[in-house]
């Protein structure tokens, strides 16, 4: 039994190496994508004219006027003090192809006060890198490797890194297996203590030793985090696919307009009949309804569903509630009917279960700590695949010396493993 857990053990982590390789690392840097992103790029995210701020949604009117193949799907209705106005865009459907438009960006930073355009960028765009995109850049490749569109579906990379997290998830019990100590004891010794140097890094051996130390030990003391960060890795990347289907299997999940209607095509987007300026109207008035004290804070589209989002917070807390984000109201983006709410660590087990993936895979639900620590496991995970791989490369590289000296020697060869 050993035996095919070793090889499992070897054959997975070999084949999903170079994957979490390029995960850890760009997860120690993306934990701090907004801070980083305004240190490299102030003259984006700094607001140059003094004054009042203009109304939010008539720059975004005014923003799509001057670009008709262009609409903004993601409006703050309020500007953070000193910073510039983000605006997500998307591409409006080409009446003549029946394909979207190429605009070449989706990212739009306005001076709130004025409603000069500050610059604009495709936020994960592969290449040319730039200190605009950089950090989009390594956050993306995070989670998709920018593997493009293919037969008209964009998410071939986040299906694969998807997959990936659910072999990471199960090997994280393969490699757990390995460490203990076999059945026989030796010198009478109890489990806990022949468990014990598996926890150690030995000094003084040889390289492949050491190696093959720090690639058990440190997977054993951060044993716990590698597998939370495999799991919402997973739940993340295949959250429609496989995660929700699984949840509601075992728990009540409560239905939201986005699990309960399908995606159109990537070129099929849902045209609204509803403004964004009575969507924010409408959306206020049920937040107070239901007593929210929040202002709204932004309004969102979602082209493939045909749902609006207004969410409520304060200008720069859109991380709010422990990484889960602000409260929302969910609304049908032809007749404005109310389609539902999301409330932060509010319903049933399953939805909190739901809501924590994200803060948890962020380490955002313990602040800053939380954040710090997430980082350090990035670079824990990349060590662990590099060593990973060292230690298969060196094994290899002994038992085909030894394969060469019994060849030598006329002796039969090794048993295959």
């Amino acid at each position: 039994m050993r035996r095919i857990l070793t090889l499992l053990h070897r054959w997975v982590g070999l084949c999903i190496a170079a994957f979490l390789f390029v995960a850890g690392l760009t997860g120690a840097v993306i934990s701090w994508d907004h801070e980083l992103d305004e240190w490299l790029n102030p003259h984006l995210n700094e607001a140059r004219a003094p004054g009042p701020a203009l109304p939010a949604l008539d720059l975004a009117r005014q923003m799509e006027a001057r670009d008709p193949r262009i609409e903004a799907i993601h409006v703050p209705l309020a500007a953070e003090p000193g910073h510039s106005l983000s605006l997500f865009v998307l591409p409006r459907l080409d009446p003549t192809t029946g394909r979207l438009f190429e605009p070449g960006y989706n990212q739009v930073f306005l001076d709130p006060a004025t409603g000069e355009e500050l610059g604009r960028r495709q936020w994960g765009q592969a290449w040319p890198i730039t200190s605009e995109t950089l950090i989009s850049f390594l956050y993306k490749l995070h989670y998709s490797l920018h593997i493009p569109e293919i037969w008209g579906i964009d998410r071939w990379g986040i299906w694969l890194m998807g997959g990936i997290a659910i072999a990471w998830t199960l090997d994280c019990f393969v490699g757990l297996l390995l460490t203990l100590p076999g059945r026989r004891a030796t010198g009478g010794r109890g489990f806990l203590a022949r468990w014990a140097p598996a926890w150690k890094v030995k000094t003084g051996g040889s390289a492949y030793r050491t190696t093959f130390d720090i690639h058990r030990a440190f997977s054993l003391w951060t044993w716990a985090l590698l597998l939370v960060l495999a799991f919402t890795a997973f739940s993340l990347n295949l959250y429609r696919e496989v995660f929700l289907p699984v949840m509601s299997q075992v728990s009540t999940l409560s239905p939201t307009p986005f699990s309960e209607r399908s995606p159109t095509a990537l070129h099929a987007p849902v045209a609204p009949r509803l403004t964004r300026e009575q969507a924010v109207a409408i959306g206020a008035a049920e937040a107070e309804r239901r007593g929210w004290a929040e202002p709204p804070g932004s309004v969102s589209y979602a082209l493939q569903y045909g749902v609006y989002t207004v969410r409520f917070f304060q200008p720069g807390d859109d991380h709010g509630a422990a990484g889960v984000g602000p409260a929302a109201i969910h609304l049908d983006g032809q007749d404005g009917r109310v389609l539902g709410e999301l409330r932060p660590w509010h319903g049933t087990a399953a939805d909190i279960f739901v809501q924590a993936q994200f803060p948890v895979h962020s380490g955002r639900i313990l602040g800053v700590p939380g954040r710090i620590l997430i980082s350090a496991m990035g670079l824990v995970v990349a060590v662990l695949s590099v060593t990973g791989v060292v230690i298969w490369w060196r094994k290899r590289a002994a038992r085909r010396a030894m394969e060469q000296r019994r060849a030598l020697a006329g002796a039969a060869p090794l048993p295959a493993e």
